[in-house]
């Protein structure tokens, strides 16, 4: 699955536990009727991903869905849900990537107007 939006907020990576557990948090603004704002999770090595953005670019977000089950102590069950980010690329490179700069466009330059009209119609 994929969110495309504008950067909100891009929190500092935060460490739990003495494993070490990496986890870094982004907030998109999507381009809706509605805009929603979406914080993604990014964790572990995934959470380096996010240092050569910036609030304010248009990106597109791959995620995972995740959920959980935990067990509270009077042995009710609750769940939790988390939107997980696992690659970001930023729009507008993307964009300028696909148009070929103009000095490399050249244009066909054995037209000849003297063709054969072959078609059937």
């Amino acid at each position: 699955m994929e969110v495309i939006g504008k950067i909100k907020l891009i929190n500092d990576t935060q460490t739990f536990g003495s494993n070490g557990f990496r986890k870094r948090e982004l907030v998109i603004t999507t381009d809706e009727q509605y805009p929603q704002m979406i914080m993604i999770e990014f964790v572990q090595d995934k959470c380096d991903l996010l240092n050569s953005y910036q609030v304010g670019q248009d990106v597109k977000v791959s995620i995972n869905l995740r959920g959980r089950e935990w067990i509270n102590p009077e042995g009710k069950a609750m769940y939790f849900n988390s939107i997980q980010g696992w690659r970001i690329e930023n729009l507008a490179q993307a964009a300028s990537q696909n148009i070929p700069p103009a000095d490399q466009f050249t244009p066909a330059s054995d037209f000849s107007d003297n063709e054969p009209d072959d078609l059937p119609f």
